[in-house]
């Protein structure tokens, strides 16, 4: 694979570009201020993206370590209700 090989489907930067090939993306971590581009999260992401152009493999490696990167300090919310227990299931003959 080659450093020209595209995304499925880009990848969109929150400023609203858009990273299509794994060349874009790298230029992009490097263009990042150096206390960012020294996050282990984008040092992952790069060596995935290496991993990928110069290795051959599929480029949804790389698309995944720059999503990470890019969401890292996204923290999801739990929320307790998700998951009720159903009360009133019908027990199965095994546990009577």
């Amino acid at each position: 694979m080659t450093w020209s090989a595209p995304f499925d489907p880009p990848i969109v930067l929150p400023d609203g570009r858009e990273i299509v090939t794994l060349l874009d993306a790298g230029g992009y971590i490097t263009n990042l201020p150096t206390k960012e581009h020294a996050a282990p999260e984008w040092q992952a992401a790069m060596e995935a993206l290496i991993l990928v152009a110069e290795g051959g493999g599929p480029t949804m490696f790389a698309r995944t370590g720059i999503m990470r990167a890019l969401n890292r300090h996204h923290v999801p919310e739990f929320n307790p209700k998700g998951k009720e227990p159903h009360w009133g299931r019908r027990k199965l003959m095994r546990d009577q």
